[in-house]
């Protein structure tokens, strides 16, 4: 396949990276088994009762889950689509 200045394979590699972060993701957002802690391990927050019967195994409170999430997202950040745009830059 004509990739431009990508050595052979390079797409490829990059699509089966991509698709090994999904991966990687979705498996450490399956549900946690275990008893559910009555505070966070984070910051000591007590977590409601209703959030530990919600979520089975949950270790943060809603604060500490949300960076949690957010630090997650912001870590895949640069473009592995190599779009044109990217590439002129």
């Amino acid at each position: 396949m004509a990739t431009g200045w990508a050595r052979e394979g390079a797409v490829q590699e990059q699509i089966d990276s991509t698709v090994a972060e999904g991966v990687e993701l979705a498996r450490s957002r399956l549900g946690q088994t275990g008893e559910s802690l009555s505070e966070c391990e984070e910051c000591g927050d007590a977590i409601p009762e209703r959030r530990r019967e919600a979520i089975p195994g949950v270790r943060l409170c809603v604060a500490c889950q949300e960076a949690a999430d957010a630090e997650s997202r912001d870590s895949s950040g640069f473009n592995r689509r190599a779009s044109k745009d990217s590439q002129l830059r």
